[in-house]
C-alpha cells in the first residue's frame, strides 16, 4: 500500500502542473495562436525526452507511437481549442472534469479493468466536487457553436480517455528487450503530436508568434513541467496504479487551478467551491487501490529442516529392517 501511495504522490504532480499551466497560459501566452501554441508546447518537450531516451521506434512502434500523438497530442490540444473557442470556458472545463469516469469505462472495455464499485462511486462524488467547483464559471450553451462546442469538448475527452488507456495497453514493464519504457514511449507520442501539429498551426494562424522575455518564459514552464514532466509521470503513474485511481487523481487539476486563481488573482473561493474540494478528497479516497494480499513466497535455496532431520536420523540407524 505504501508503494501505491507513492506512485499516487508522483502522478499527481500531472494534474498539479497542469492546473498551473491554465494560470500561466492565460496570462503570459500569446491568445491568438492557441495552435502554435500547442505545437510549441508539444515538440520542445517529446525532443528532450527523445534525447533522454536516446532510441526510435521500432517495429510497431512506430504506427502505435503515431496513434498515441494524435491522440493524445494533436486531436486533443486541437479539440480542447475548438471547445475553448466555441463553449464558455467553465462549460469546456465541466466537461473535462468527467475524465475520471471516461478513462475507467475506457480501461474496463479496451484494458479489461473492471472497476470495483468502490472506484465508480469516487469517480462519481469527484465529478460531483469538479462540478460544484466550476459551476460558477460555466455559462449558457446557446448560438450556432453551441452544438459543435460541446462535441469538440466531448471529442478531447474520448481522444484523451482511449489514448491514455491504449498507452497503457501497449506499455512494457521497462526498458529493454525491443520494448519501449516510459521515457521512450512518452518521447515518441510527443514528438510526433508535435510533429504533425506544425503544419496545422502553420496553415491556420500563419508565421509563429513573437514571443517577449516574459512569453519564452512561460513556454520554458509549459514545454518543459506542464508537458515533458507532467507527461513522463502521467504515464508512469498509468502503468503501475489502475486507470480508475489515475482518472481521480487527475481531478487535482481543477482544484490547483481554483486554488491558483485564489491566492495570486483574488477569486473568491466561496462555500460551494470548498464543499467541491471536500468531494474530490472523499472521491479519491473512495477510489484509492485496495492492498492486495500476496501469498508467502516458499524459501528457495534452503532444505526443509523437518525433512532434513529425518533423513540424518535414518542415515545414522542403518537400513530399515526387512519385511
Amino acid at each position: 500500500m505504501e508503494a501505491m501511495f507513492r506512485w499516487g504522490a508522483l502522478t499527481a504532480l500531472a494534474p498539479v502542473a497542469w492546473g498551473a499551466n491554465y494560470y500561466v497560459t492565460h496570462h503570459y501566452l500569446p491568445a491568438d495562436a492557441p495552435l502554435w501554441g500547442a505545437a510549441l508546447r508539444a515538440l520542445p518537450a517529446g525532443l528532450l525526452l527523445l534525447a533522454a531516451a536516446r532510441r526510435l521506434p521500432r517495429g510497431d512502434w512506430w504506427w502505435r507511437a503515431a496513434v498515441l500523438g494524435v491522440l493524445n497530442t494533436s486531436a486533443f490540444f486541437v479539440l480542447v481549442y475548438l471547445a475553448s473557442q466555441w463553449l464558455p470556458a467553465g462549460t469546456a472545463a465541466m466537461v473535462m472534469a468527467l475524465s475520471p469516469l471516461a478513462l475507467t469505462l475506457c480501461a474496463w472495455l479496451l484494458a479489461g479493468e473492471r472497476p470495483r464499485p468502490a472506484q465508480l462511486s469516487g469517480g462519481a462524488v469527484g465529478v460531483g466536487g469538479a462540478a460544484l467547483m466550476l459551476g460558477g464559471d460555466a455559462g449558457p450553451v446557446d448560438g450556432a457553436n453551441g452544438l459543435p462546442g460541446l462535441l469538440a469538448s466531448l471529442g478531447a475527452l474520448l481522444a484523451s480517455s482511449v489514448g491514455y488507456v491504449l498507452a497503457k495497453r501497449w506499455a512494457a514493464p521497462a526498458d529493454g528487450g525491443g520494448t519501449p519504457g516510459v521515457l521512450a514511449s512518452t518521447a515518441w507520442q510527443l514528438t510526433l503530436g508535435g510533429l504533425l501539429l506544425l503544419p496545422v498551426a502553420a496553415l491556420s494562424e500563419g508565421a509563429p508568434p513573437a514571443l517577449d522575455g516574459s512569453a519564452s518564459a512561460a513556454f520554458g514552464y509549459t514545454s518543459l513541467v506542464a508537458t515533458a514532466l507532467a507527461f513522463l509521470v502521467w504515464f508512469t503513474g498509468l502503468r503501475r496504479l489502475p486507470a480508475a485511481t489515475v482518472g481521480l487523481i487527475g481531478l487535482l487539476n481543477p482544484v490547483t487551478g481554483v486554488l491558483l486563481g485564489t491566492a495570486l488573482d483574488g477569486e473568491p473561493l466561496g462555500p460551494a467551491r470548498l464543499l467541491g474540494m471536500a468531494l474530490v478528497a472523499t472521491g479519491l479516497l473512495l477510489g484509492r487501490p485496495r492492498p492486495t494480499r500476496t501469498p508467502p513466497r516458499p524459501r528457495t535455496g534452503h532444505p526443509d529442516a523437518p525433512s532434513a532431520r529425518r533423513t540424518a536420523a535414518a542415515q545414522r540407524s542403518g537400513p530399515p529392517p526387512g519385511p
